[in-house]
């Protein structure tokens, strides 16, 4: 069960009483400007991520966010970085498409943006909602080689094979 807390600035904030499946992350403010992960509203999967500092490489047209936080991820889980939604207003796409957070990574975490044009791009700025962080389970996999797979409607049909 969710409530309605006061509105700070433009976007409401909400105290969400944490579901019983619920685990807790622990994190750490590496800079004293560091914004402790959010979500925008109690439905959400993702964790807005704010930047605390950005730059620029020239050479390889590419913006780096920090966050200015560190996790501790538990084991079984990942935290992983998507863009937000607002990334369509940018001229900007997340150079590995998702960022993985492994469980025994304890350093910042930070999204590096690449332009997609030629000219010095829009951009996020610090103090902006850049990226979202989801923290999934995982299971156990144990590969098995075999010399046959079991049949499927797909069969091995790839790219584009379902149509449009």
């Amino acid at each position: 069960m969710s409530e309605k807390a006061p509105n700070y600035g433009s976007e409401p904030t909400y105290i969400v009483e944490p579901p019983k499946n619920s685990i807790k992350i622990r994190f750490r403010k590496l800079r004293d400007d560091a914004v402790t992960p959010v979500k925008a509203h109690p439905t959400d999967a993702g964790f807005d991520l704010t930047a605390v500092w950005s730059g620029w490489n020239n050479h390889e047209k590419v913006f780096e966010y920090g966050f200015g936080l560190a996790f501790e991820i538990p084991e079984g889980y990942v935290g992983l970085i998507f863009p937000r939604s607002s990334i369509y207003r940018k001229d900007l796409f997340l150079t590995n498409a998702v960022g993985v957070i492994d469980s025994g990574y304890r350093g910042e975490v930070t999204a590096k943006f690449k332009s997609t044009t030629d000219r010095l791009p829009d951009s996020y700025n610090v103090g902006d909602r850049v990226a979202q962080m989801i923290i999934i389970p995982y299971p156990e996999v144990e590969f098995e080689q075999t010399g046959t797979l079991s049949p499927s409607d797909r069969g091995n049909s790839g790219y584009g094979s379902t149509g449009r």
